[in-house]
């Protein structure tokens, strides 16, 4: 064959592809620009035959954003692998021209102090947001197509749907999960494909793309707000309020295609207004229904999904007036996998997820007075509801710790919600809140809604299986103390994420010793920075009262001792390190200058017993829990900014184990670690170490007798009464603990305990693992209240027959060294701010446990 005809049939394949691929996609928004390029000519592939990296979205959308007056483009953040966070705002010419005025018009239909009945002059404002799980791909793909047809079609449809839309894009709003999948799955990809759902291509392996860098499920991210993609979009969110907002997934291969309306929510005492579900998504999905049915797509709605936890991208905005809605596709996981109704392609989960971005966009402008009149009443209605509640506002603050009332006040902020310093000492309930270290919320205010989802708790529900946690009372996650009030004070000086600011004072040079309280949350970070500038650190192992910084102070146990005398440094190089670390973490420092306390025990005690520095390594990969991983790692180097060594489960047979004093073990089967293995870890905790264990690792351990501690035996139900067949799901499922709050009694002498002043305090348990108080009596560190439930869905039986029996935290000694065993996950979402403290003490304070008998 001649070099010209093998040419022109390349030339011909190629016209082919990518005339398949306008009939395939966007056929009905036909003609286009020709001045644009498609996603096929820039990429050099057509959609859906690989997977397309996140520079390459970037560097398209840049490319459309710089050839058509219809699109600009912002970017409104970065991920902590440093990936663009990009928005496209798409519209015509003459809306990009007066893009400001609008918005400033659209804000005032949101604003609850305007009644706006006139919409006609105002487009309707859509975020079209998709990929939030980075193995659910096809929504960015579709994106892209989505942003070429908007950008290059010159079909009449599409200008009318320009005119009247503003229209936000956000491609990939989970970009390091993407790229991390992307990789896997265009590695190895088949040629020719393999649809086979063995091969390597459908099965990634730890710790998947699923989630962001730090593994953090960034579809639980939002309402916590910890994770840099999750606050971008936050700030991003509260300076347009879209009408509508999109939240694009992927589920199991096996199932077909959901939309909207989802199942009503599981609380007898909703949040998101009713009308949410009986108005807004019952008309959309007409759209969506009609749309899919022209191209023949299976779906299913009003099942296994509900709108309970108000942190998805499709539940969020609906606590903000927007409508939230969610879109689930059989997932292809690779370019096409085989499934009991025949093979599954990428292509054709792409199709599904453009043709529903453009149902949304069709059902937008057709219902443009519903939302519009809607969102004007929304926040109206809040206030209206705050009114007519008896409370009128919450107050709260820890009279301890300054960095955790900070990252509370942070956190409501972040979510627009009005808060005020107290201006005087105040009790409440038997509780004093002190001026300085306490705040308070007025209920009457927008975000009336929030402020619910942030302070109340439920224990009633219509139903009894959760696709996700049925708790998040937030302030319990920041074991934040907190009462509602009847009536609110003369409130002053409202409080903004630029003043949220801690001041610490002066102290002065000591040729003695200086003191530092162990309350503050960022205590351990502290304690690390100056052992890792070589200060010798001390703890009290019992409270001291005595003069510092000139006034009378009382330090509890755990707090921190930095003599002058023995350090291996000048007193003046010491003095310039306490003042720079106290700047950093915002902590007090006070200088003593004589050793003779006024009472408890004196500077020179026994009972100030001198510090290790921590090295910590974590199991990682093979069958650990990567949410866990992640949340331990997130802590260790975002908060505390600590190094942890994370080494793979297939080579911690052949790992120095000597190198460390603390490893930690996450939830996981294991199974990599042999019994000679197992007994070497038992023999290196014996020398003096720590280890420390969380949720199904606690189990472990003791199943796999490294610890002589025990798990509570199973109440077999013995009842053998007929039940429905159909009811099985919900039978079974609510004897699960899908996520709960619950309250423990803490032993505050002990070393985990130490910088907490409460007996009292919530965890969160999301599992079944119930440990048996520990056989010494000295060593139950933690256990469930006879009363506990605080917040979310649990049955009776559970209550009765495991949580008030078990223990929450028990430390097991082995020879010379301890495990602390965690029955639950102190870290969990990284937003447990409360229960993170427990942690770093083992951490820091482990080697200090010695088990009397």
């Amino acid at each position: 064959m001649g070099k010209l005809k093998q040419l022109s049939i390349i030339v011909f394949l190629l016209i082919q592809s990518f005339a398949n691929s306008q009939n395939y996609y966007f056929k009905e928004y036909q003609p286009f620009n020709k001045n644009i390029p498609t996603p096929e000519e820039f990429l050099g592939y057509q959609i859906g035959d690989y997977h397309t990296r996140h520079d390459l979205i970037v560097a398209y959308l840049e490319k459309l954003a710089s050839l058509s007056n219809r699109v600009s483009i912002e970017v409104y953040g970065k991920t902590t692998e440093n990936r663009k966070l990009l928005v496209l705002t798409i519209t015509s010419l003459k809306n990009h021209k007066n893009l400001a005025s609008l918005k400033e018009k659209h804000l005032q239909v949101v604003s609850e102090k305007t009644n706006v009945t006139d919409y006609n002059n105002l487009p309707i404002f859509i975020n079209l947001a998709y990929n939030v799980h980075g193995n659910e791909p096809s929504s960015s793909e579709a994106a892209l197509l989505a942003a070429y047809t908007l950008v290059a079609s010159e079909n009449p449809k599409i200008k009318e749907y320009l005119d009247k839309t503003i229209i936000f894009l956000d491609p990939t709003i989970n970009p390091d999960g993407r790229d991390r999948y992307t990789n896997w799955v265009n590695r190895y990809k088949g040629n020719p494909l393999i649809a086979d759902k063995f091969d390597i291509e459908h099965n990634e392996v730890w710790p998947k793309g699923r989630t962001n860098h730090y593994l953090f499920d960034l579809n639980r991210d939002l309402l916590l707000a910890v994770q840099p993609e999750s606050n971008a979009r936050l700030k991003w969110f509260h300076q347009w309020y879209p009408n509508v907002v999109t939240d694009f997934h992927e589920m199991s291969t096996t199932s077909t295609y959901f939309f909207e309306p989802k199942p009503l929510s599981a609380s007898l005492n909703p949040v998101t207004p009713n009308e949410n579900y009986t108005s807004l998504t019952l008309t959309f999905a007409k759209q969506f229904s009609a749309d899919l049915d022209k191209i023949g797509s299976l779906y299913f709605t009003k099942e296994r999904y509900d709108a309970t936890y108000p942190g998805y991208g499709s539940t969020y905005g609906d606590l903000q007036g927007s409508l939230a809605l969610l879109f689930e596709q059989a997932a292809s996981r690779g370019l096409v996998q085989e499934t009991t109704t025949g093979n599954l392609s990428f292509a054709f989960t792409i199709r599904n997820q453009y043709v529903s971005t453009f149902a949304t966009i069709k059902a937008a402008i057709k219902n443009k007075k519903l939302l519009y009149t809607y969102q004007n009443n929304f926040f109206k209605k809040a206030i209206e509801q705050a009114s007519k509640s008896k409370v009128k506002g919450y107050i709260f603050g820890d009279n301890y710790d300054k960095n955790r009332n900070k990252a509370f006040v942070d956190l409501l902020l972040k979510h627009q919600i009005k808060v005020y310093p107290i201006t005087k000492n105040k009790t409440v309930n038997n509780k004093v809140y002190k001026k300085g270290n306490a705040f308070i919320v007025p209920t009457k205010q927008k975000e009336y809604l929030m402020i619910r989802t942030m302070f109340e708790t439920y224990k009633k529900y219509r139903d009894s299986v959760f696709y996700d946690a049925s708790s998040w009372s937030v302030a319990n996650f920041y074991n934040m103390k907190y009462g509602t009030l009847l009536k609110n004070p003369i409130l002053k000086n409202e409080i903004t994420l630029a003043s949220n600011n801690i001041t610490t004072h002066n102290f002065a040079l000591s040729n003695y010793a200086y003191l530092i309280s162990w309350d503050d949350y960022y205590s351990p970070a502290i304690l690390y920075k100056l052992q890792q500038k070589g200060v010798i650190v001390k703890t009290a192992m019992q409270p001291i009262t005595t003069i510092a910084n000139g006034t009378k102070k009382y330090f509890d146990r755990g707090s921190l001792l930095i003599p002058v005398s023995i350090q291996n440094m000048t007193k003046d190089t010491l003095f310039s390190i306490l003042n720079t670390v106290s700047k950093q973490h915002s902590i007090q420092i006070y200088t003593v200058n004589t050793g003779y306390s006024l009472k408890g025990i004196d500077i020179g005690s026994t009972n100030f017993v001198t510090l290790k520095q921590p090295k910590v390594m974590m199991i990682v990969e093979g069958g650990t829990s990567s949410y866990e991983v992640g949340e331990v790692w997130h802590l260790f180097e975002q908060r505390m900014q600590m190094p942890i060594v994370k080494v793979p489960e297939r080579i911690f047979n052949r790992t120095d184990l000597q190198r460390y004093n603390v490893i930690i073990l996450v939830s996981g089967n294991y199974e990599q670690l042999s019994k000679k293995i197992k007994d070497k870890l038992k023999q290196w905790v014996a020398q003096g170490n720590t280890l420390i264990t969380t949720r199904a690792a606690s189990s472990w351990v003791i199943k796999n007798e490294i610890v002589a501690e025990s798990l509570l035996k199973t109440v077999k139900d013995s009842t053998k009464i007929r039940i429905d067949y159909a009811n099985s799901r919900g039978v079974i499922g609510k004897q699960n603990i899908g996520g709960a709050i619950f309250k423990i009694n803490l032993d505050l002498t002990h070393p985990i305990a130490y910088g907490y002043h409460d007996k009292e305090m919530p965890i969160y348990k999301n599992n079944k693992v119930f440990l048996n108080p520990s056989k010494s009596r000295f060593s139950t560190v933690a256990k469930y209240t006879q009363n506990p439930h605080i917040d979310g869905y649990v049955t009776p039986y559970n209550i009765n027959n495991y949580i008030k029996k078990s223990a929450a935290i028990i430390v097991s000694e082995i020879g010379n060294g301890r495990v602390v065993l965690f029955a639950d996950n102190p870290n969990f979402r990284g937003a447990w701010y409360g229960t993170n403290k427990l942690f770093m003490n083992a951490v820091f304070f482990g080697n200090l446990i010695k088990v009397p008998y």
